[in-house]
């Protein structure tokens, strides 16, 4: 957790303060450049997440879902969906992970660090994140609604009404995400109007 969030006129603010990463020194270990984190003890298995979010210099603003209990991932990583603004050309994708089955998962996590596995890990990797461009009137400043719907295998993430984002993948169906959190990188993002639904796959 890096929790450097604070509510600022009325509206929930985060700011990436370890935007670098700084090598071991003098007895003192490694700290690795990590995105602001606020999280929220709301147990769920399949939910809605609905939110206003504005990026303000942020180039990430995303809703995950944790399992601290489980052992099996890295800090108990299930899923995230991030919205990510590229300040170069000032467009916006939307990227779904399955990390408990994929990224985070101990072995993987592990694996990452060896650059003589880069292309075991790729494998393994396959189908366990998906990445689209998010199309419409999104620019920086502006508020974007946010609806992010896990059920059980799936999972989907729409902006200002319009579907971006989906993924079917095992992890996803974690049956306890004991928390939500919300991550912002690349400097200031805001957050405003939470809503969480616990939910069911329709009859």
């Amino acid at each position: 957790m890096v929790p450097t969030f604070a509510v600022t006129q009325g509206v929930l603010k985060g700011t990436q303060t370890r935007d670098k990463t700084i090598p071991a020194a003098d007895g003192k270990p490694e700290i690795r450049a990590h995105a602001a984190v606020h999280g929220l003890e709301v147990p769920t298995k399949d939910s809605i997440v609905e939110c206003k979010v504005r990026f303000d210099g942020a180039t990430m603003i995303d809703v995950e879902f944790d399992d601290r209990k489980f052992t099996g991932c890295h800090y108990g990583h299930i899923c995230r969906a991030q919205l990510r603004f590229n300040p170069k050309d000032k467009t916006f994708s939307a990227t779904i992970i399955d990390e408990k089955d994929g990224n985070m998962r101990n072995d993987i996590h592990a694996m990452k660090n060896d650059p003589a596995k880069k292309a075991e890990v790729a494998k393994l990797l396959v189908g366990r994140q998906a990445t689209f461009p998010v199309k419409g009137d999104l620019a920086e400043g502006k508020w974007l609604a946010v609806v992010v719907e896990t059920v059980g295998d799936e999972m989907r993430m729409t902006v200002d009404g319009q579907p971006v984002a989906y993924l079917k993948s095992s992890g996803i169906a974690h049956a306890t995400k004991s928390r939500i959190e919300f991550g912002v990188a690349g400097k200031d993002g805001c957050l405003d109007d939470l809503k969480v639904w616990n939910a069911e796959p329709a009859k």
